[in-house]
């Protein structure tokens, strides 16, 4: 049986969706995803007791999809089952973004359970090389694209972001714990992105199964309202949800996307 520990955004419905068998919802509290009742609830405090209900579930691979933010840890909530995990997922919490969902994914393979990619679970959910807008990138835009890898490994050092903003004078803006949509929200308050390119791609050596880079019909609006000239995504690796809705939003505002 497949669980899906599900988050914000559409991701978990799409996938569930898209399974033979109805997979087994379940949600960090605060994070619901959109468009479906979780069966199961849980908190940082008492993922012991959870990983006891998924093995007597009988599940025995899980899915780790949409948006969460790292939650704080209250020791007062602690139950048994889970005291025993408590260093490891404090050391996790120290780690950035990458570190702490592979110390994760650890504690849930140490309990039995398999991980499965979301982009496993549902085909077409990434794009591969081309380009997808009538729109195509100038050269200089192009160019942008070299720089964009030399940020996301200094990114990957730091273990913090998936995205950034490029322009003629280099780097715009750096995506933080908020996300992409978040950054571009500040372009657009900014007024200072104008002509510029989002670049978005995993940290260098990322590990895919969990926080694979998204983007989205909001993303697609954002970047349309901050000037943007368009999108660059790394081929195979980046989710693109609602593909047709994101195209045709950069299409009416003469952006384009260049998946490399």
């Amino acid at each position: 049986m497949l669980a899906l520990v599900a988050g914000e955004g559409g991701l978990p419905k799409a996938i569930a969706q898209a399974q033979s068998e109805p997979p087994l919802i379940c949600a960090l509290e605060g994070f619901a995803p959109d468009g479906l009742e979780p069966a199961v609830s849980f908190r940082l405090e008492t993922l012991g007791s959870f990983l006891q209900e998924l093995q007597a579930r009988g599940v025995r691979e899980v899915c780790f999809c949409g948006r969460i933010a790292r939650p704080a840890l209250d020791p007062s909530r602690l139950d048994a089952a889970t005291l025993p995990l408590v260093p490891a997922f404090m050391a996790a919490l120290k780690l950035g973004d990458d570190g702490a969902l592979r110390a994760v994914m650890q504690i849930f393979e140490e309990a039995g359970f398999t991980i499965r990619a979301a982009h496993r679970l549902l085909a077409g959910l990434t794009l591969p090389a081309g380009f997808f807008t009538r729109q195509k990138p100038e050269a200089a835009e192009r160019a942008l694209a070299e720089l964009g890898d030399t940020v996301l490994a200094e990114m990957g050092a730091a273990d913090l972001g998936q995205a950034c903003i490029l322009g003629a004078g280099g780097v715009l803006a750096r995506e933080q714990d908020s996300g992409t949509d978040a950054m571009l929200q500040a372009c657009v308050a900014a007024g200072q992105a104008r002509g510029a390119v989002l670049f978005k791609a995993p940290k260098p050596g990322q590990d895919l199964r969990a926080d694979m880079p998204t983007i989205g019909p909001r993303t697609a609006t954002l970047a349309v309202e901050a000037g943007l000239a368009g999108l660059i995504l790394k081929a195979d690796e980046v989710i693109v949800l609602e593909r047709a809705a994101v195209v045709d939003c950069l299409d009416a505002a003469g952006l384009f996307l260049w998946v490399r």
